[in-house]
């Protein structure tokens, strides 16, 4: 039985649901990432004892389901785009939003698909999108190709901004202070095509390279989409 299937103990002096544990557990994680979620921890914001949230769930994982859960709520939008790649594009740009709002999501991003109401309609939006374009087995692929970019793309910029708070330094002052030991090193001539992309490539901020490869993947997937049947 799923921790969405098992029905919630009575309530008792203090008043508690799952979903004020899962609200206490969301809070929790966003003012100090995952380590900062323990049953415990948990209990204590919301001044019950800890036995008392095992009636409501069985382990840490189902508390990570349940915020993974809760957060995929903000994903999905009140109107769905009838284009197909609005509709993913959209989604996407959704997805790295919410992550941004609680980075701790990009460390549960990827693995099995959460079974709770809010998971289930964003693969349900998700592959709507693509129904009756392709054959199913395509559009699996296609949602998985699309999926790998999104969970890549969302972890390298939140680990950017982990790097920036944990060093003190932006992406700038950290480019200026590796830059000595970057020019030598380009200046060896060993790394000719790593220095075209330095001294020759734009710059453009994570939006944009967000944005950018997603229109990408999605023009692969397009041209899936409308090949013909072999």
């Amino acid at each position: 039985m799923t921790v969405w299937d098992r029905p919630e103990p009575p309530t008792r002096p203090v008043p508690l649901d799952r979903e004020r544990i899962v609200a206490a557990a969301v809070a929790l994680a966003d003012e100090g990432g995952l380590e900062a979620v323990s049953v415990r921890k948990v209990a204590a914001r919301l001044n019950a004892g800890p036995m008392r949230l095992y009636g409501y769930i069985s382990t840490k994982q189902e508390l990570f389901d349940l915020m993974v859960d809760e957060v995929q709520a903000e994903i999905l939008p009140e109107e769905q785009p009838d284009d197909w790649r609005e509709a993913l594009r959209v989604l996407a740009h959704r997805t790295r939003q919410a992550a941004l709002r609680h980075e701790w999501l990009a460390d549960l991003l990827g693995g099995r698909p959460t079974l709770g109401p809010h998971g289930l309609a964003v693969t349900e939006a998700t592959l709507a999108a693509l129904d009756g374009l392709a054959d199913i087995d395509t559009v699996m692929r296609a949602v998985e190709t699309v999926s790998a970019y999104v969970t890549g793309a969302i972890r390298r910029e939140i680990a950017n901004l982990r790097a920036e708070r944990a060093t003190g330094l932006s992406k700038l002052d950290w480019q200026r202070a590796s830059g000595p030991h970057v020019t030598s090193m380009l200046a060896s001539g060993r790394f000719p095509a790593l220095a075209k992309a330095v001294y020759d490539g734009t710059d453009v901020d994570a939006e944009t390279s967000f944005a950018t490869g997603l229109d990408w993947v999605l023009d692969a997937v397009a041209a899936k989409l409308t090949r013909p049947p072999t």
